[in-house]
């Protein structure tokens, strides 16, 4: 059994005892998370779509850890004009674990 579930503006594949990467939460750690915005959620052979949200349905999610990406460089250049401009980027994701998908 899975759930499509959005997070952020995002749509994420939930399982029960998953866990994922998402954007940052702005949340403590080891807070318990109800997401109502479940898009999705199939079981075997039989599955629900939303128009845009199926209703009834949650996925409650534990918050974990704040990691960050590896660091990204952005370098703008333009020829014979001296012009250089060096920017890193280092992206923050929250973790969660599913442990239930309500219905």
């Amino acid at each position: 059994m899975y759930a499509l579930v959005e997070i952020g503006g995002k749509q994420y594949k939930a399982q029960e005892g998953a866990t994922l990467r998402v954007d940052k939460i702005n949340k403590e750690a080891g807070e318990v998370l109800e997401f109502e915005t479940v898009v999705a959620i199939a079981d075997g052979e039989k599955s629900q779509f939303g128009t845009p949200y199926v209703d009834g349905v949650k996925v409650v999610a534990t918050l974990g850890e704040v990691i960050k990406d590896k660091k990204i460089k952005i370098f703008k250049f333009k020829r014979r004009k001296g012009y250089r401009r060096t920017q890193g980027h280092r992206q923050q994701y929250s973790m969660l674990t599913i442990n239930e998908i309500k219905m």
